[in-house]
């Protein structure tokens, strides 16, 4: 038992001096990885859902005027692709379409997958542009005030969250079980 301490504080030693050695952290990767992340869940959940359900919206209960299962999906990549365009300092080159839903061309499943898939391509674009040194440059932000290029680079997910879990529900509604609970 008196070795128990010693053997922890040589192993908190030994991370120390390895830490030590291990160059900094790398904003626009720990970004992407997030974004990554995000994305192999939501591509997914986005691509479980019927072609013939993507016009479903809930209508019992507290559900009215929300978007149907394919203005949430392109709502989250419009979002997407206004908080990157901003951090690229460019217009954006897909369409955000009015009230951040997307372009009204969107009509079938397969189009709505490929905007979003798009989103999140052209969002990887901008993050890989971020580095230690410009993460928190002020840019104008697509919503009508400055922000940090790092702040519109976690509305990119945090954001996408949100309309996640009312996805998420949208699903279930229909009978289908979302592929992240599916393991």
């Amino acid at each position: 038992m008196r070795f128990l301490p010693l053997a922890c504080l040589t192993f908190a030693l030994s991370v120390a001096a390895v830490a030590a050695d291990a160059p900094a952290p790398n904003a626009s990767k720990i970004l992407d990885s997030q974004l990554a992340s995000f994305e192999k869940q939501f591509v997914p959940l986005v691509e479980a859902m019927p072609a013939d359900k993507f016009s479903f919206a809930p209508t019992t209960g507290e559900f009215k005027d929300v978007r149907t299962f394919s203005k949430q999906a392109s709502h989250v990549a419009a979002v997407i692709v206004l908080v990157s365009a901003a951090i690229l300092g460019e217009k954006p080159p897909l369409d955000p379409g009015p009230d951040e839903n997307g372009p009204a061309s969107l009509k079938t499943k397969d189009d709505v997958v490929k905007y979003v898939k798009d989103s999140f391509a052209y969002s990887h674009r901008a993050v890989a542009s971020l580095t230690n040194q410009n993460v928190f440059q002020q840019v104008q932000g697509p919503f009508g005030s400055p922000a940090s290029k790092l702040a519109l680079a976690n509305i990119a997910v945090w954001h996408s969250f949100d309309h996640y879990g009312q996805i998420v529900v949208y699903l279930r509604m229909n009978g289908i079980v979302p592929p992240a609970s599916r393991r």
